[in-house]
């Protein structure tokens, strides 16, 4: 059974920064594409960041330049540095494990870390 843990949100200032992990236990990790998730209240999840098993990425652009992503294959982890922080941060962010064979799809979710940029 897949488990992802995340850690690492919290209260922090604009301007802040957060570093977010998620851990992965229950598969093997490398062959998965990692990402980051957010959710505002009121508004839909949306893509924060994601990076393929080759270390390739891509970035909303209201995150670009700001965030980062990284994963460490052997740990298991998958971390989102997220530099620069303003409130529209603000929200609950979610590790997301994907990986398509064929026609099976294998999609996996944290239970998310909550994420407040506020003065």
């Amino acid at each position: 059974q897949v488990q992802l843990v995340e850690s690492g949100g919290g209260l922090v200032q604009p301007g802040g920064s957060l570093r977010l992990s998620c851990a992965a236990s229950g598969t093997i990790f490398s062959f998965y594409i990692t990402g980051w998730f957010r959710q505002a209240p009121g508004k839909q999840r949306e893509l924060v960041a994601r990076m393929s098993g080759a270390g390739s990425t891509n970035y909303a652009d209201s995150v670009k330049g700001r965030f980062t992503i990284s994963r460490d294959n052997a740990k298991k982890t998958v971390y989102l540095q997220m530099n620069s922080l303003k409130p529209e941060d603000t929200a609950i962010y979610y590790c997301n494990l994907y990986r398509r064979i064929g026609v099976a799809e294998y999609d996996y979710w944290g239970q998310g870390t909550q994420v407040t940029v506020s003065s």
